[in-house]
């Protein structure tokens, strides 16, 4: 039997891959370092500075000067996941 070539890539090992991503909360950091490295920017306006609105399944991100509400995942590959 051949061996897979997906299965033996070479990249993260299983063991690195849930040291840096095996809870939720460092999947949610990883995702907003990856979305917005130099920090929240609202896809609308522009602006830098946020809010949390909370209560919802996702944490979402109200930007302060115009008010647009944005996931870490809306408008990505992501979005509805």
């Amino acid at each position: 039997m051949a061996r897979s070539a997906i299965q033996f890539q070479k990249g993260l090992s299983l063991r690195r891959f849930l040291r840096l991503y095996g809870t939720e909360e460092q999947c949610e950091a990883a995702l907003e370092k990856a979305r917005w490295p130099d920090g929240f920017r609202c896809p609308r306006c522009g602006g830098h500075e946020h809010g949390l609105v909370y209560g919802r399944r996702l944490k979402c991100y109200q930007c302060r000067t115009c008010g647009h509400q944005a996931t870490l995942t809306a408008g990505t590959i992501m979005q509805a996941t």
